[in-house]
């Protein structure tokens, strides 16, 4: 049985070598639009809404379209059919920001993403079908990734990047999921009966390549060489070389910034905190595609929350995420901002957010061990106390960092579990406290509390028995907190146990001895 494992495990990368190229394509047909209505927010769909360049239809949602909208039709036109359309100026910088924040974002399936024209997206998932098991479950990882970001997307795949760009951009046509052919056998066939109005080049010419009864790539291709060369120009050959794989394509890799600071308008105003956990997710898929482009692991996370501008400006609101462990994984990140939101409270509507990585650390290999070390991987424990500080505060998880020194207030001392232990809280002194406290509860009162005095016994909601013999404490000559203490052990009437003592500068023999309550046992 382990000789077929160790066979398993070889297969998936003596397989890779042998793996023929294969390319994806990620159109975004209505990139235009969703830069301005964004997908991730319900927006009100009765409301028809158009974007406008020069004058001119270019994009429309689907109520516009049903209603008569159509591509190329003039301002006028729009106000006349729809009175109550929306209509948005496209922002081509807007497009721009939003095909790079995608692509930073799809460098956490493959290395090499590079931006397109006609707003699509290549990548070469040649290496990362054995990472992200098949190509199904990578393809419904990049779709759940899209629908994150907030943008409609179509997807092409093919052997050449050229023909998954076409592939891509006919399913948005066809208003269908993607067109996906995987075998070079089959890809000439497919793109054969693709409409030559695909082609970029073709774009400005296809009244002439019509009126010569060239509707379809196959019936361009029939078409002789230099004739076409001379009447449509090298352009549109160099294109269709491409799509077939008989001319190489070069491309410009996408390169992720040194340093991540992603800021997002929102396109509406947002007064409840968890309604903001949205868009934290689509900051946060381009986090991870940062962080794996770069290899490293994230321990400090700092947003900030933009609200009104101008004459009635409000500070922005900020919060920190401290790590007590490096991560990378989209689930614990997740989970970290969906509690800090949920317990912030917003004075005033959010407009715009900001994600910034404060610091990283080299990301350490993942262990691919055959048996694994029971009870888990070893910092599951540190994720969860970082849960819990984001659910309780950083100031309510604490750990011990122990002193050296015999007053128990002093020597008790608890910091942040996300801190690090000071140099004096070395393994001896750590030792020493734990020993020097098995009479000495870990629960000390931020204040001592004077106790009443009964029958010359101390009284805290009843009669306190003294059950262990005095420990005497007197220290603290060497600055101003000197304590000279007689510490007992006490418990009442129903059996809870506490730490009292008596200030010795009092007369024992006093018929009033004073009594202060300093901790209290678990």
């Amino acid at each position: 049985m382990l000789t077929q494992v160790k066979k398993t495990l070889r297969h998936p990368f003596t397989a890779q070598a042998d793996r023929p190229p294969l390319w994806i394509a990620i159109h975004l047909p209505l990139l235009q639009l969703e830069v301005f209505v964004s997908t991730l927010l319900h927006h009100e769909e009765a409301i028809p809404d158009v974007v406008l360049y020069q004058g001119r239809v270019t994009a429309m949602s689907a109520c516009a379209y049903h209603a008569g909208v159509r591509t190329g039709m003039r301002a006028g036109g729009v106000q006349m059919l729809l009175p109550q359309a929306q209509c948005y100026q496209r922002d081509q910088g807007k497009e721009v920001l939003a095909l790079q924040a995608v692509a930073t974002a799809m460098l956490q399936y493959s290395p090499q993403v590079t931006l397109a024209e006609n707003n699509c997206i290549l990548m070469d998932i040649t290496a990362s079908l054995v990472l992200f098991d098949g190509i199904r479950a990578l393809l419904r990882r990049i779709r759940d990734s899209m629908r994150i970001l907030g943008f409609t997307a179509t997807t092409g795949i093919a052997p050449i990047p050229g023909a998954a760009r076409l592939l891509a951009r006919q399913a948005a046509r066809k208003r269908r999921w993607g067109l996906h052919v995987l075998s070079m056998k089959r890809l000439s066939q497919h793109l054969d009966a693709l409409p030559v109005g695909l082609l970029v080049a073709a774009r400005p010419l296809v009244e002439l390549l019509q009126g010569i009864a060239c509707y379809r790539l196959a019936d361009l291709r029939q078409l002789p060489r230099p004739g076409l060369q001379r009447r449509c120009g090298k352009d549109l050959l160099k294109e269709l070389d491409q799509v077939y794989g008989e001319q190489a394509e070069v491309h410009q890799w996408h390169v992720a910034a040194p340093e991540f600071k992603v800021k997002v308008e929102l396109p509406d105003r947002i007064e409840q905190a968890e309604s903001l956990l949205v868009f934290a997710r689509s900051l946060l898929a381009q986090l991870l595609g940062w962080l794996t482009a770069q290899q490293l692991a994230v321990t400090h996370i700092h947003m900030e929350l933009f609200h009104e501008r101008g004459r009635q400006a409000i500070p922005p609101t900020l919060f920190d995420l401290q790590l007590a462990q490096a991560c990378w994984q989209e689930s614990h990140l997740l989970s970290l901002f969906k509690e800090k939101l949920t317990q912030l409270t917003l004075h005033s509507a959010v407009i715009g957010m900001l994600l910034e990585v404060k610091q990283t650390m080299a990301r350490h290999a993942q262990s691919y061990a055959l048996f694994p070390e029971p009870g888990g991987q070893a910092d599951e424990h540190k994720r969860l106390l970082e849960l819990l500080v984001a659910r309780l505060g950083e100031d309510h998880v604490l750990q011990p960092a122990p002193q050296a020194d015999y007053r128990a207030d002093v020597a008790n001392r608890w910091i942040s579990v996300l801190k690090k232990r000071p140099p004096q809280a070395t393994e001896q002194t750590t030792e020493q406290a734990c020993q020097a406290n098995v009479l000495r509860p870990y629960w000390l009162l931020a204040q001592t509390l004077a106790l009443e005095v009964r029958q010359h016994r101390p009284y805290y909601g009843s009669e306190l028995k003294l059950i262990s013999p005095a420990e005497r404490i007197e220290a603290g000559w060497w600055d101003t907190q000197l304590q000279a203490r007689d510490y007992f052990i006490a418990i009442d009437d129903k059996h809870v146990r506490y730490w009292v003592y008596r200030e010795r500068a009092t007369d024992p023999d006093s018929d009033d001895p004073v009594w202060f309550l300093h901790g209290i046992f678990g």
